[in-house]
């Protein structure tokens, strides 16, 4: 295997709407969009935004997103039109913050470890 690419309901916002958010507020880039889809990628992060209306899958799903700069992608979040908790160490000992956008997805940020050969 070789990454993954989760679908991400766009709740009862509409895709129009959550393209929108993704790529104004998130810095995401639109790739392609059909009427009841649209893909998205921000760097190595590639994602599917799913036209549904279905709260429950929306407010039910969450994803965890490793950055290699969690203090400049905090600073650059932490304004958003969106419900962002705090930049802090969780119980479980790792740095994080969330997200959540207007459809209620959770969006989970946290540091990740540089790998051989990346830029420091």
């Amino acid at each position: 295997m070789h990454s993954i690419t989760p679908m991400i309901p766009t709740g009862p916002m509409g895709l129009v709407a959550a393209v929108e958010f993704y790529v104004q507020h998130m810095g995401f880039v639109l790739e392609w969009q059909s009427d009841s889809m649209a893909g998205i990628r921000r760097g190595d992060v590639a994602m599917h935004l799913v036209e549904n209306e279905n709260r429950e899958w929306a407010e039910n799903a969450s994803f965890s997103i490793g950055v290699a700069d969690l203090d400049a992608l905090y600073a650059e979040y932490r304004d958003l039109p969106a419900d962002v908790g705090p930049l802090e160490v969780k119980a479980w000992g790792r740095r994080e913050f969330h997200l959540i956008v207007p459809a209620r997805v959770c969006f989970q940020f946290f540091q990740t470890e540089p790998r051989e050969g990346d830029a420091i």
